[in-house]
């Protein structure tokens, strides 16, 4: 055996006493102290070998006590570990969502580590003739801009010769940049894909398709704990992103959040309309209330399905009927794709397209 198990430190968590802790804001850090949630991350985006060869089943969350919180600094982090053909491997899965890239991140890693190891030893779970156990680093990225920071902290380094060169560390660490994943590798994906697609839903169609996606793959009563955190970050944190504000419940199933949506969402739709048909009145004042129509219907397609064929655009243009043009903004807020807008301009205009 390489090294010694120790009583206490990674303890199993008991679903009243992770309700306990769940904070005000669900946020990354309860949603990743999931072992589930954690599985998903490894499998679906850590291209390696020895992936494969991790004992998932023996996921344990460890205390993270030995890093202080002003070494913490910007960021949150979940330690766990797994068994690893006869030993164990530590995660340490850093969550970091700032603006930018932290360009000293191979060095916070590097001292974590050894915090790690240090805490091993001093506990005495690592004694004279063992091992260290292996540790692989996993920085969780959302800002705005790609992640630019060295990769290893030898990077920071100057260029040095030998022999100086060889007594310098050397330290790299896994990097999910969630802004530069492909809409296609998260389409079918696990559920970190879908957590991804749910931070980059721009529709409310789109938030409820992969809540039910949820849905489907957490019916097991071993994911009720945490389908109720997803639903309580839905609640706090995605729909507030949204601009869904008003009247939004506390939820505590995934279940819950997929009614809502099915019941408020004409509501909200409505509402959208006529707060865009307004504004779009108002921009087209000067220039004649059929014309902020035409913005509106405009603004509302484009911000559900994006950019425009030069041949909608161009229809929308030519229409000079607002009552036309206020029937098409209703239906372009229920059309389940923008496909289905153009059948319904094709019946309402022969000559279109």
């Amino acid at each position: 055996m390489l090294w010694r198990d120790f009583a206490g430190e990674c303890d199993s968590r008991e679903e009243a006493e992770v309700n306990e802790r769940l904070p005000h804001d669900a946020s990354y850090k309860q949603i990743f102290s999931n072992p589930d949630m954690v599985a998903s991350l490894l499998r679906d985006f850590v291209s390696e070998d020895f992936i494969s060869e991790l004992d998932f089943s023996t996921l344990e969350q460890c205390s993270g006590s030995y890093v202080t919180d002003d070494l913490r600094e910007r960021h949150d982090d979940v330690v766990w570990r797994l068994r690893w053909n006869d030993s164990w491997c530590y995660l340490y899965v850093i969550l970091e969502f700032q603006s930018s890239s932290d360009p000293w991140m191979a060095v916070r890693i590097l001292a974590y580590t050894a915090l790690l190891w240090q805490d091993l030893i001093k506990s005495g779970s690592i004694r004279d003739g063992d091992t260290l156990p292996p540790v692989l680093p996993v920085v969780i990225y959302n800002g705005g801009k790609p992640w630019g920071a060295a990769r290893d902290v030898s990077e920071l380094l100057p260029p040095l010769s030998d022999p100086l060169s060889r007594y310098q560390p050397r330290q790299s660490y896994f990097l999910l940049d969630a802004g530069q994943v492909s809409e296609e590798a998260l389409h079918g994906g696990g559920l970190v894909a879908q957590l991804m697609r749910l931070e980059r839903a721009a529709t409310l169609e789109d938030i409820r398709a992969v809540v039910r996606e949820f849905i489907s793959q957490l019916q097991e009563p071993k994911y009720l704990h945490l389908r109720r955190i997803l639903a309580v970050w839905l609640g706090r944190v995605v729909f507030k992103r949204a601009g869904i504000t008003q009247d939004v419940p506390e939820f505590h199933d995934l279940q819950e959040v997929d009614a809502m949506l099915e019941e408020r969402a004409a509501q909200w739709k409505n509402e959208y309309i006529q707060q865009g048909i307004m504004i779009g009145e108002a921009r087209g004042e000067a220039r004649g209330k059929t014309e902020g129509i035409r913005l509106a219907l405009q603004d509302l397609l484009e911000a559900r399905f994006g950019r425009l064929p030069q041949a909608v655009t161009s229809h929308i243009a030519s229409s000079s009927d607002s009552a036309m043009l206020r029937n098409l903004t209703v239906f372009a807020s229920r059309a389940e794709s923008l496909q289905s807008f153009i059948e319904q301009l094709k019946k309402d205009d022969s000559k279109m397209l």
